[in-house]
């Protein structure tokens, strides 16, 4: 029926294109809404809660006992760098040791808040923090601004912890113990900011709205996900790594598995793939930004099923979750068009031969491809879309192509299916 419905809906294409809806913010994290949760689980949330409040807290007041402590001139709003990150992790090992890559890493060591985070879009490579200056340079230049301090977002805190962890391997960090313990809070600060049941949010200290969501979204979740198994794993740039941090790097990776396995969207008794955020209480599908609705997301699914396939001895709970998503992301598949986007416009185009192609996102009750605008409207005809929208966002990707590749070889010596 599932394979059916898709087969007809892509084939009737925007024949009948309309807004459907209007994307609804998810509710931020709070007492009221743990009520749903048993009086033991109640307990751990709040105490959850409170710890990210009181984190919150310090960050805050570091930041203005540094401002309080140096003259008023010197009291600045970060500016905006270069593009980039400023964190080549690809250069050639012997780099890693240089002076150059040693300054980046006294600059992210500068930009660490004291909850042991990063924020996100800062240059590293530029100069680093003042005393007083503040974490991020995404708030448009408002001295009192306080937007991601501290996320997992666009790779933040992910790319520094890797950084370092380069530069401590190449030996290029002897004599700086500031490099490790950098590292070893960072790692803490991906421990304290997981949810009890294994997700985490895009922002923490937790920021409230659709950043507290359990985040999929840009391969958030999956990103952190990679980094706790090579660092459980002590091998290649980790092996500096305690054994006791990796045992804890081991629990927060299994952690993270059990609750993509948990979120995993069924339709109609059909276990399907996964939306960009579910909420972090109930695991139901919430959306994200204005222009990012609730729907099952094929980028976020199908880099969910690298995660899990990774696994080497996959539990009957990973096996039925990776065959119904690669089964999803094979009915889900379009045939037949081409995506194409040039600077100011972006739509399908007829092409024999061309796919397989995916929307980004798809109705959870129709199957049809769905699109957000900056408004919150959610249309079925990406043409509907205001140009910016219509062409600065991945609405048709061929990644997932990569993904079913891989599942091809995984399903041939652990899919139920096969055997």
């Amino acid at each position: 029926m599932l394979a059916a419905a898709i087969a007809v809906v892509l084939a009737a294409g925007v024949a009948h294109a309309e807004i459907i809806g209007k994307m609804e913010t998810p509710q931020a994290l709070s007492e009221a809404r743990l009520a749903v949760l048993s009086v033991p689980e109640r307990a751990v949330w709040q105490a959850y809660l409170e710890r990210s409040r009181s984190l919150m807290a310090a960050d805050k007041a570091a930041l203005a006992a540094e401002r309080a402590a140096v003259p008023l001139w010197q009291v600045t709003a970060a500016t905006h760098p270069p593009p980039g990150n400023g964190m080549p992790l690809k250069n050639p090992g012997a780099w890693y040791g240089s002076v150059e890559a040693l300054r980046v890493a006294d600059n992210i060591v500068s930009y660490q808040t004291p909850a042991g985070g990063w924020g996100k879009n800062v240059n590293r490579s530029e100069a680093p923090r003042d005393k007083g200056e503040a974490y991020v340079h995404s708030d448009g230049g408002k001295l009192d601004g306080w937007s991601y301090v501290g996320t997992i977002d666009n790779d933040a805190t992910i790319t520094e912890l890797r950084f370092l962890a380069r530069v401590i391997a190449s030996g290029g960090g002897a004599g700086r113990p500031e490099y490790t313990a950098a590292f070893v809070r960072g790692m803490e600060y991906l421990f304290t900011a997981q949810y009890p049941n294994g997700g985490f949010p895009q922002v923490y200290p937790l920021a409230g709205g659709y950043h507290d969501a359990i985040t999929y979204n840009d391969n958030a979740l999956a990103n952190v996900t990679d980094l706790l198994e090579e660092v459980a794993l002590r091998k290649g740039d980790y092996s500096f790594v305690p054994p006791e941090l990796a045992a804890r790097a081991a629990q927060s990776r299994d952690k993270a598995e059990q609750v993509i396995i948990a979120s995993q969207i069924r339709v109609d008794g059909v276990l399907t793939a996964w939306c960009q955020q579910h909420d972090a209480v109930t695991l139901a599908p919430v959306g994200a930004r204005n222009f990012e609705p609730i729907a099952l997301t094929s980028v976020e699914s199908a880099r969910l099923l690298n995660v899990l396939m990774r696994d080497p001895a996959p539990s009957p709970a990973i096996v039925n979750a990776v065959d119904a998503g690669a089964a999803w992301l094979k009915r889900a598949a379009i045939h037949g068009q081409e995506w194409v986007r040039t600077k100011d416009s972006a739509g399908l185009t007829p092409k024999a031969g061309a796919g397989p192609l995916w929307a980004r996102l798809y109705d959870i009750a129709t199957m049809r491809p769905i699109f957000g605008d900056r408004d919150r409207t959610i249309h079925t005809d990406v043409n509907e879309l205001s140009p910016e929208r219509r062409a600065g966002y991945a609405w048709y990707v061929n990644n997932p192509a990569s993904t079913l590749d891989k599942y091809a070889k995984w399903a041939r010596k652990y899919s139920a299916a096969a055997k």
